[in-house]
């Protein structure tokens, strides 16, 4: 892609995206169990928004009820996750680096899987008390692992941090096999949401996932600039001016606020904010304020190819969506990893 040394995005680098994420989207809404033709399929997202009457039939049924939520779910989750993993990997300098790094992930997941195995709900807003709980437990898992490590390194070191993460991910693994164990009929939901699924998401659903990724999305993207200096290293970061305890605290909030909201709603879903940013710099460069946005659109993209790929698959069945990015993911960052040896 040409221009690749200029800072941001070009408009019609944008347009690009764009275009790609809506084509993308628009194929993964007609395209299922049942297949609606490409021109139906446009014309009735086209009425709905428009506030136009309906055609009969099942299609406006099928498409505004159950795959248009769902696909909107799928692409803001997808952007959401790989834009976290980009930061991450930045902001630690590290390129196994995403969200489940910090064990933030395995936080929210026990959280979110408590209040599945035990009913927590708040009224008249059944799914809220899932993102509640995963979002108070991505908060104080972040809280405990930045309070163990500045007891142990006062400068918080990437290495620390990471380090705590990793004992953290496995504490949480092993309390979340312990609430599964005693869960009862809730084993059979609580497995499948644990492969990562997005079956029977709401616009309500989507209106929280938007949200979340305007308010902690928004404050990642005003910090390209300093993850810039960051991917370069600490010492150079604070060179140039960057607080670096107080920018790597509000990113790490602002990653753990996004994941956990996108985890009490799609499940544990892996590889797609390791790998796609990963994709996405072999095209737009390493510079974090093309890197960034670029994510976005790279992750929603991969996504909903990914969730495309489980509903028809082993048609009628439907596969967890975690299941495929974790193949996809595996195969590609192994190509990856290989070329950047073979680069070397």
């Amino acid at each position: 892609m040409n221009g690749r040394n200029s800072e941001h995005f070009r408009g019609w680098e944008y347009l690009l995206f764009a275009a790609a994420a809506v084509f993308t989207l628009l194929l993964s809404v007609c395209v299922g169990s049942v297949s609606i033709p490409f021109k139906t399929t446009v014309s009735v997202i086209w009425k709905a928004v428009c506030g136009q009457p309906q055609p009969a039939g099942t299609a406006p049924a099928i498409l505004l009820t159950s795959r248009l939520p769902r696909v909107l779910a799928v692409m803001l989750v997808g952007a959401s996750l790989s834009l976290c993993g980009g930061a991450m990997q930045g902001l630690l300098k590290n390129p196994l680096a995403d969200g489940s790094t910090l064990g933030v992930s395995s936080g929210a997941s026990l959280g979110a899987v408590i209040a599945i195995a035990f009913g927590i709900t708040i009224p008249s807003l059944p799914f809220a008390g899932t993102v509640v709980m995963a979002m108070v437990f991505a908060f104080c898992s972040l809280l405990i692992i930045l309070g163990l490590a500045y007891k142990l390194d006062f400068s918080l070191s990437t290495n620390t941090i990471i380090l705590i993460g990793v004992i953290f991910s496995m504490f949480a693994s092993s309390v979340m096999s312990i609430v599964i164990t005693f869960s009862g009929e809730k084993l059979r939901s609580i497995t499948f949401w644990t492969m990562g699924s997005l079956q029977g998401t709401s616009y309500a659903n989507v209106l929280v996932l938007l949200a979340a990724l305007i308010l902690f999305g928004g404050v990642i993207l005003l910090h390209a600039r300093e993850l810039n200096a960051f991917a370069v290293g600490e010492e150079n970061a604070r060179h140039v001016g960057v607080n670096v305890r107080r920018v790597k605290l509000i990113i790490l909030i602002a990653v753990s606020g996004l994941i956990g909201v996108c985890v009490s709603i799609g499940g544990t879903i892996g590889f797609v904010g390791l790998v796609t940013p990963h994709m996405v710099r072999l095209l737009v460069g390493p510079n974090h304020k093309r890197l960034l946005p670029a994510s976005l659109f790279g992750g929603g993209i991969f996504l909903m190819l990914s969730d495309l790929i489980a509903r028809i698959l082993l048609n009628p069945k439907e596969l967890p969506i975690g299941v495929v990015t974790s193949i996809i993911g595996a195969v590609a960052f192994v190509y990856i990893y290989g070329s950047s040896r073979k680069g070397r």
